[in-house]
């Protein structure tokens, strides 16, 4: 009897065993689980952290403007405290910040221009941005390429030689060396006369040096900054000559095709060309006598 009653016993016991093994196994599963439903409520919180920042760069992104310029005084160039001023800079300032955006100036190749403004690299090109033109190298006028602004500055394309250069006339240019920035209006119109011999530079104001330096015979700049530099200080030596000087061109700011910024940048010139703002920035860098601020022909 009392051999089966420990059979019995120790039967009972092994299935004891069992039962808690099967139990403390199902805990174990249920723990893991567990654990896992917390990482996944972590990940989603991060996921949704990081879905809330990449909002808030989007936002920052949006009210952010850069704009694309070059060193051409006195639309845009560093002072004597090597901040950038200018009529272009100060009127891109204005503009933009009652617009609401945050404006960053980006320095850019000419002749680059077009692809930093369609890789969306920069917004926009402010930096007397000749409108009226074809570019020398496809033919194409600009205003096929961008959404142009207003025409807010007359401008035109002049000669600089040496003070005592005998250049008068577009007979004179035949055979002689020119240079101009490349991809610029002033290249288009130094290959516009015959028999001349052709190089492009980054920098109008390099184009300068060259003549200075006599490793070309005549240089096409922007009148605006042909007023700002030639005879004076470093370019003392250098004169334009005026008889040679291009037809009227117009200044305006180049947006991408389809851009909501132009009719937006309009109203804003319009607003500042009514309020005396613009005339006072004109008088300040001197372009009172070219700059537009009647834009009713151009609606």
């Amino acid at each position: 009897m009392k051999k089966t009653l420990s059979v019995i016993l120790a039967v009972l016991m092994a299935l004891g065993c069992v039962l808690m093994l099967a139990s403390c196994g199902g805990n174990t599963e249920e723990t893991t689980v567990a654990a896992d439903d917390t990482t996944a409520a972590a990940d989603d919180t991060t996921a949704a952290e990081d879905d809330t920042t990449a909002a808030e760069d989007t936002t920052a992104a949006a009210d952010t403007i850069v704009v694309g310029y070059t060193i051409y005084e006195p639309m845009n160039y560093k002072d004597e405290n090597q901040e950038l001023v200018g009529f272009d800079t100060e009127l891109a300032k204005k503009v933009f910040e009652n617009l609401g955006y945050q404006v960053i100036f980006q320095e850019i190749e000419w002749s680059s221009k077009y692809t930093d403004l369609n890789s969306n690299t920069i917004d926009c090109i402010w930096n007397g941005f000749t409108a009226n033109v074809a570019d020398d190298d496809d033919g194409i006028l600009r205003a096929e390429k961008v959404d142009f602004s207003y025409n807010y500055m007359e401008n035109r394309q002049v000669i600089v030689v040496k003070a005592d250069s005998e250049i008068k006339s577009s007979e004179d240019l035949k055979g002689k060396f020119a240079v101009a920035e490349s991809g610029s209006a002033g290249e288009t119109y130094a290959k516009s006369f015959e028999d001349v011999n052709f190089k492009g530079f980054i920098k109008q104001t390099e184009c300068l040096t060259e003549i200075k330096s006599g490793t070309a015979d005549f240089a096409v700049v922007d009148a605006q900054l042909a007023k700002a530099y030639v005879g004076k200080g470093d370019y003392a030596d250098l004169k334009t000559v005026e008889e040679l000087s291009s037809d009227v061109e117009y200044y305006a700011i180049g947006f991408r095709k389809g851009s909501d910024l132009t009719a937006k940048v309009n109203a804003e010139l319009e607003a500042l060309a009514a309020d005396g703002t613009l005339k006072t920035l004109a008088e300040k860098y001197g372009v009172a006598n070219t700059v537009i601020t009647d834009y009713a022909d151009q609606k």
